[in-house]
């Protein structure tokens, strides 16, 4: 009898733990935000602890996340404003946490949850996609419980709004109704370029002070230590970066420590920069070695880290130029990953270049050449990325000069030129440097009409003129549209795309040469 009540009671009390409500469980908590801006949507993702209970709502130019029983954590920081997303702000409502993100005004939202690599583990990534809309966004509830799938979010009382990417800009040139509706194409030109060129944002450059804390780097024969060299060059590059409009530097370190080697290109993808900057001092068993060097990663690098990346599931749920691998299978994931890492070796070469010849303005460079080599630093698979051999320190005069301020801050100097020219260049869509660009080939970056928040992006020709809302078809009608270039497209083929002249095309870019490299944003003339 007893061992029957005993087993009795053991049923009562996994029969009361069972009837126990969900809701009862931890609550996730908000680790981390980070944005990523592209020219077709802007992503917000949210790192949570574990599974998410949340409700999202949009009205208008707001977006409110409601986490019921959760909490930011001490580390949680809202990030800065970027592309479509003017800021997040966070605070306690009552017992719950809310998140409220203020978007340009006519975005349209999408949201989905990134569940742990291969279903195991605590990290929960809750994603909110924006894109470009009419300015007409309605309002919008959905609504995701712990277990739901990670598909866009929706709720049986109200859809929530949702978007395909936009229209990946250029246009089809030889549509007939863009060749009979001069006024039409124009306007709608104003309207891509909008997408592309709104917002200004700076550039961010990741600058990496190379070896730090127990790894001391090279020794010169004077006992000059390489750590502290680069740590001096890197703190002057990143003053020399956040002195110049448009521009803002990242250090991975600021002190004398340690951070591991991939770590290091890790900090500048979790910063969205645009540009991965390692600055090295050389050494050789020969005192009679000189010069500086630019390094960036060889073929054989990139290879072995797409397939780490490709192996390693926890990677492939990461976001790679804003886009999740999580869900593509091996065949896209493969295509997507080589594109991505082509582009950024692509413009690795082009500001390594740069840079390198900047340096040989100040001195003697080791081999007249970009060089490459498998460094783990370089292995960023969607960050240009250079390492920079600012000279040998085991040459004695060499070390002199790495020792003296003066001298450090010249190299410092020379990097930053290279690197200038490399975005004045090829400026990365909806930056300070593109609306730059787009105002010397003749396109004016304004607010839009009187009563709404709306940015528009104006074509002008160079006399001045601008487009407005009561403006005759031909006030914008020199410029046609557009167009981002993308690896292996060529001048001419981009002239015969659009059917104009390469002479046209050259001529409306202020281009000297038919040599154009990715990521440069060509005005397209009209005729």
């Amino acid at each position: 009898m007893r061992g029957f009540l005993n087993s009795l009671s053991g049923l009562v009390v996994v029969a009361s733990l069972a009837a126990m409500p969900l809701c009862a469980a931890q609550a996730a908590d908000m680790q981390r935000a980070r944005v990523w801006a592209g020219p077709e949507y802007t992503r917000l993702v949210l790192d949570a602890s574990g599974p998410l209970q949340y409700t999202i709502s949009q009205s208008g130019d707001r977006i409110v996340v409601d986490l019921p029983g959760s909490q930011a954590t001490p580390g949680f920081s809202d990030p800065a404003a970027q592309g479509l997303l003017r800021g997040l702000s966070h605070a306690r409502a009552g017992d719950r946490l809310q998140l409220t993100a203020k978007v340009a005004p006519g975005s349209r939202m999408k949201s989905f949850v990134l569940k742990p690599a291969g279903g195991v583990g605590s990290d929960y990534r809750l994603v909110l996609d924006l894109y470009p809309g009419d300015g007409n966004a309605s309002q919008a509830v959905a609504v995701t419980r712990p277990d739901a799938p990670e598909q866009p979010a929706t709720s049986p009382t109200a859809p929530v709004v949702t978007a395909q990417p936009a229209s990946p800009s250029p246009v089809a040139a030889d549509q007939p109704s863009r060749r009979n509706n001069t006024s039409h194409s124009s306007r709608a030109a104003t309207e891509q370029a909008a997408a592309l060129l709104n917002g200004q944002r700076q550039v961010i450059v990741a600058v990496d002070a190379g070896h730090g804390g127990k790894d001391q780097g090279a020794h010169g024969p004077g006992g000059t230590l390489e750590k502290n060299v680069t740590l001096a060059v890197a703190r002057d590059l990143a003053a020399e970066i956040n002195r110049q409009p448009g521009m803002k530097a990242v250090l991975t370190r600021d002190g004398d420590y340690f951070i591991p080697l991939t770590q290091r290109y890790q900090i500048a993808r979790e910063n969205n920069a645009d540009l991965f900057v390692a600055i090295h001092a050389d050494s050789f068993t020969s005192d009679d070695a000189r010069g500086s060097s630019v390094w960036v990663l060889s073929p054989r690098g990139k290879t072995n880290e797409a397939a780490r990346w490709l192996a390693d599931r926890e990677n492939r749920a990461d976001l790679i130029g804003g886009t999740t691998l999580d869900d593509k299978d091996d065949g896209l994931a493969k295509v997507l990953l080589d594109l991505q890492q082509g582009w950024a070796m692509q413009a690795s070469d082009v500001v390594a270049g740069n840079v390198l010849r900047a340096l040989g303005q100040l001195g003697p460079t080791h081999r007249g050449y970009v060089e490459r080599a498998n460094f783990v630093v370089l292995r960023s698979p969607d960050v240009p990325s250079i390492l920079v051999e600012t000279a040998f320190i085991s040459n004695p005069d060499e070390e002199r000069k790495l020792r003296d301020p003066e001298h450090q801050k010249q190299l410092a100097a020379a990097v930053m030129d290279g690197v200038k020219n490399y975005f004045e260049s090829t400026p990365p869509p909806g930056t300070w440097f593109a609306a730059q660009a787009a105002r010397r080939n003749g396109i004016q970056v304004a607010s839009g009409k009187s009563g709404s928040d709306n940015t528009s992006t104006t074509a002008a020709k160079a006399g001045g003129a601008s487009l407005a809302s009561d403006a005759s078809p031909s006030a914008d009608a020199g410029v046609r549209d557009l167009h981002r270039v993308e690896r292996g497209e060529s001048l001419r083929s981009i002239a015969r795309q659009y059917g104009i002249s390469i002479s046209a095309l050259r001529d409306a870019n202020q281009l000297n040469n038919d040599t154009v490299h990715a990521g440069t944003v060509l005005t397209i003339p009209a005729s």
